[in-house]
């Protein structure tokens, strides 16, 4: 599977998962650490927790095996390595707080997504 399907595929799941304010950027040329970073925020800790949960059991799936992964017993900002894709999934106050949309968004970075995020739950 490539790159480009599995962030789809990702980003599909959290919003299954009723994940909001969900974003995928590519972000190779800004950084060596990763080449995507998908971010998401969970209403309450438990939710954060679960997403990582399911974030987990669909790369697994698409044979993409977790390096490490910190932050999932507080369940306020779980970070999900697997090399080349960082998933942060945060608890909303987190989220404003360390704002990092605004952090690793160039203007020209940003993968389009196939839903509707402004349809409100």
């Amino acid at each position: 599977m490539q790159d480009q399907e599995i962030i789809l595929q990702l980003a599909q799941t959290l919003y299954t998962h009723k994940a909001g304010d969900i974003t995928a950027l590519k972000v190779g040329h800004l950084t060596v650490v990763c080449d995507y970073m998908v971010i998401a925020s969970g209403r309450t800790v438990n939710q954060v927790t679960a997403l990582a949960e399911d974030v987990d059991e669909m790369m697994a799936k698409a044979g993409v095996p977790l390096r490490r992964s910190e932050g999932a017993r507080e369940g306020r900002w779980v970070v999900l390595d697997y090399g080349h894709i960082l998933v942060h999934l945060f608890h909303r106050d987190e989220r404003a707080f360390y704002n990092l949309d605004r952090l690793w968004n160039d203007g020209t970075n940003v993968i389009a997504l196939p839903f509707d995020q402004t349809v409100p739950d």
